[in-house]
């Protein structure tokens, strides 16, 4: 065992001598670390993955590290994190390596990952359970549900199957009781109840073995050895890094002494001319969205720069207003050739949130913004734009804290050149503290009606915010078997000015002050400051729910595929198996003129009960407003450059799980479809 504390000279000497020592003390303890990462990790190219970047993050977090816990423990931290990330990674998936994953961890891969979690650290890496808590960062209570329902799932894949038969309310008292640390009074309890109870008795001894096997696992592994050159590979790929490393940082000093002469150059005709600031930002400012708030004089320039674990974030500005709080970034890799975004709620927080920003709003999405010159010129530096929530007062100081940055991967076969999203981030620590003055927005109302689809939609209120133009409508819900779900706008036009509509910009109310209606609202591009005389609003398309009931009887006995028809179109039933679990499949591949995209409907079973659960899993394809299709698993395309794409269904599989479940009937309730729209309203102002 590795001891459970390193001295702090052991730990000076490490910093002082940086990555080669780190990768020192991880050959000396290899066997550990080795067998702990084959239980996340499918391939010898991911376990050198592995250690390749945990020794980087261990290097990078070092001077963060405290003695108050194991240097053991907050290591496996970093190589839990890495593991989690490298076992999504699909392009690693795919290259097996000569060396397959172990027979004795494949029934582990069928678990959740933090039932896999804490079962492998307690059991097979040997952490106490509060050291087990701590690395997971669950209660004590959360920890034991999490030992219980993993070894509960590990029953199923050992042969015992999943159901308990036993007595609920003693399972709790299962893990304590097998550790031999159940209270007295407790212990007496379960064992005169299981004394009586046939399925207790089975269920413990089954749960039993279990434990016992899990223990027993890292015995089994003694033999698992690692392979010849191993660590030789990994310190071959550090060293190449830190040459790589070395010959950025001799670029950056050249192109630094450059960019000084010509800012040097440009302040000093802005000084001497008194050139007024639009042409300044135009000069300056590359960025062509935030170039127009900063001649607008909405925001500042504020170049705010945090570095971490060799990414720097420049926090460029940032524009707020009723509707949302903008800030621009740019994230630089200092070391290597990869682009980096913030995605909101997923490693960036406002930790002073609650007391500054208004709760009842949402944030925007951006996705990720590929086609611009900026972010297509410079391999390592990528620049985007973040929306957090408006500010609760006119003035703010805004506490931004960034932990995890979003990979994005370049894509050959992709049109836009990137995969958009890679499930690699790097973690880090930047804080900013970011000075924000709201700007004010204008509201108009609207009194306009009309019907879509033969359902009224009535227009209620125009608001032009500094970074958005929003319209708030309301659409009627009382006919009995059609709704309208979506609406989607084009444009929306405002004294001869046309501004396009955001796709992902539609939202509804939680609030309904009339129930005969249900109100929504649309973002639009931003109109800087109009004062609108006519509005007018161009529909694209509505997305509609009919409800139409129809019932198929199922009988297994009966030859498949059978069909019927629903919709106007012929619906096939390839397949009903009955079994441990049972499947039915419905498909229609007929896209061409479908009333239907997607139906509504429950699988109506015999022998269902408290254990039983349905799985359905769809297939199906995009299709333009042109009639185009794209299979997305054949050819994959980005869903931002298809004309108004609607999501047709092709394939329903449906998996009931259960004891003898036997499917009797299909029960449709109804069907959605999109339809196409051109209609302009022009609105009256009150």
């Amino acid at each position: 065992m590795i001891p459970a504390k390193v001295d702090a000279d052991s730990i000076t000497t490490i910093r002082d001598n940086g990555v080669e020592s780190i990768a020192v003390w991880f050959e000396q303890h290899i066997q550990t670390f080795y067998t702990l990462g084959w239980s996340y990790l499918r391939n010898q190219q991911q376990m050198e993955e592995l250690f390749y970047l945990s020794i980087i993050k261990v290097h990078k977090e070092l001077p963060r590290y405290k003695n108050n816990t194991s240097f053991e423990t907050w290591v496996t931290s970093i190589i839990l994190q890495t593991c989690r990330e490298l076992s999504d990674d699909r392009s690693l998936q795919a290259s097996e390596g000569n060396e397959k994953r172990p027979d004795a961890f494949k029934a582990l891969g069928q678990l959740k990952e933090y039932e896999k979690e804490a079962i492998v650290l307690t059991y097979f890496k040997g952490f106490s359970k509060e050291e087990t808590a701590h690395l997971l960062q669950v209660s004590m209570e959360k920890l034991k549900d999490l030992l219980f329902s993993g070894i509960r799932s590990l029953r199923n894949e050992i042969g015992y199957g999943s159901a308990f038969n036993g007595c609920e309310e003693y399972h709790q008292d299962y893990i304590d009781y097998l550790e031999g640390n159940l209270e007295r009074p407790k212990k007496i309890d379960l064992e005169v109840h299981v004394y009586h109870c046939q399925n207790c008795q089975e269920d413990l001894g089954s749960f039993q073995d279990v434990m016992l096997t899990m223990l027993n696992l890292p015995k089994k592994m003694e033999e698992f050895h690692v392979p010849p050159g191993f660590m030789e590979n990994i310190r071959e790929r550090l060293a190449e890094k830190e040459r790589h490393r070395q010959q950025k940082n001799k670029k950056r000093i050249r192109l630094g002494l450059v960019s000084a002469s010509v800012f040097a150059v440009l302040m000093a005709i802005v000084f001497f001319t008194g050139a007024p600031s639009n042409l300044y930002y135009s000069l300056t400012e590359e960025d062509q969205e935030l170039r127009a708030f900063l001649q607008q004089d909405l925001g500042e320039r504020l170049n705010l720069e945090a570095e971490s674990d060799g990414m720097k974030i420049t926090i460029k500005s940032a524009i707020a207003d009723d509707v949302q709080t903008l800030v621009f970034y740019e994230i630089e890799d200092t070391e290597d050739d990869n682009q980096y975004m913030l995605v909101n709620y997923d490693g960036v927080f406002v930790e002073n949130e609650h007391e500054i920003m208004d709760p009842s709003a949402y944030p925007r999405y951006f996705p990720p913004e590929l086609d611009t010159d900026v972010n297509n010129e410079k391999k390592n530096v990528y620049q985007g734009k973040i929306s957090l929530l408006p500010l609760k007062k006119d003035k703010g100081t805004i506490k931004l804290h960034i932990t995890k940055l979003q990979r994005l991967i370049r894509d050959p076969s992709n049109r836009n050149g990137f995969m958009a999203y890679d499930s690699m981030r790097q973690e880090g620590e930047w804080n900013f503290e970011i000075p924000v003055t709201k700007q004010p927005s204008v509201e108009y109302a609207l009194a306009e009606e009309t019907e879509v689809e033969e359902i009224p939609v009535r227009f209620d209120k125009l608001i032009i915010a500094p970074t958005a133009t929003i319209l708030q409508y309301a659409i009627n819900n009382e006919q009995p078997n059609k709704r309208i779900d979506v609406v989607n706008f084009s444009n929306l036009e405002v004294n001869n000015k046309k501004v396009k509509a955001d796709r992902y910009g539609n939202s509804f109310f939680g609030l309904q002050y009339d129930i005969s209606w249900t109100t929504a609202q649309t973002v639009f591009e931003p109109l800087f400051g109009e004062k609108p005389k006519e509005v007018n609003v161009q529909f694209e398309s509505v997305y509609l729910t009919f409800e139409d009931q129809k019932i198929i009887e199922l009988d297994a006995s009966r030859d498949y595929p059978q069909t019927f028809e629903y919709a106007g179109s012929t619906i096939s039933i390839d397949k009903v198996e009955i079994g441990q679990p049972s499947t039915v499949v419905i498909s229609n591949h007929e896209i061409e003129n479908r009333a239907y995209h997607s139906m509504q409907f429950h699988i109506v079973a015999e022998g269902e009960d408290e254990s039983s659960s349905i799985e359905m899993n769809s297939e199906g394809v995009l299709v333009d407003k042109n009639g185009t299709v794209y299979d997305l698993y054949k050819n994959p395309v980005s869903y931002e450059e298809i004309e108004q794409p609607r999501y047709f269904t092709t394939v329903e599989n449906v998996i009931l799980h259960g004891h003898q479940v036997i499917p009797k009937r299909i029960v449709i309730f109804g069907y959605n479809a999109t339809k196409y729209l051109d209609d302009v309203v022009k609105m009256t102002l009150e």
